[in-house]
């Protein structure tokens, strides 16, 4: 399980992800006065491992995932959703990923073909303004936590248009 402070743009541009036992696993040097909201994802020794950017020219909130300067997934939002809040995260190949639920609440799960993946949620923690994300073995951790963050860029984008 991995805590993500909520509302990280309100406190500054960097943060840790932190393991369940309070240990540093990520650092996000965030850099969202940028034309593109970057984010840069570190390993504890502040080697980058991955970034998040949003893509300038799409018809829908759309973020590109790159890990160790790779393509590794898109983010989009889904356009008809009307009772949810649904993003797709694309990755190369047939095993594409879904995001729904209460996306304001960080209340939602992640799933491959119907199978659940990765759950957020505000309700495991005591910890204010934060949540946790729990992901199932075998998966992969850090593309998940990205698409993690994708999510909080797009909501903060809405948020600051609104």
């Amino acid at each position: 399980m991995y805590v993500i402070k909520e509302r990280f743009f309100d406190i500054g541009d960097d943060f840790d992800v932190i393991d369940e036992h309070g240990r540093k696993v990520l650092h996000v040097d965030g850099k969202v006065l940028s034309l593109r909201d970057r984010l840069v994802i570190e390993d504890p020794s502040g080697r980058e491992m991955a970034s998040v950017y949003r893509k300038l020219i799409a018809l829908r909130p759309t973020y590109r995932i790159e890990i160790d300067g790779e393509e590794a997934a898109e983010v989009r939002k889904k356009l008809f959703t009307p009772f949810r809040d649904k993003f797709t995260i694309d990755v190369p190949g047939p095993d594409d990923l879904d995001m729904s639920g209460d996306l304001f609440d960080r209340e939602f799960t992640v799933e491959r073909g119907g199978r659940e993946v990765a759950t957020v949620s505000k309700r495991w923690l005591s910890i204010r303004d934060s949540y946790a994300v729990n992901i199932a073995q075998g998966e992969n951790h850090l593309l998940i936590l990205c698409a993690v963050l994708a999510l909080e860029l797009a909501l903060q984008r809405e948020k600051d248009d609104d």
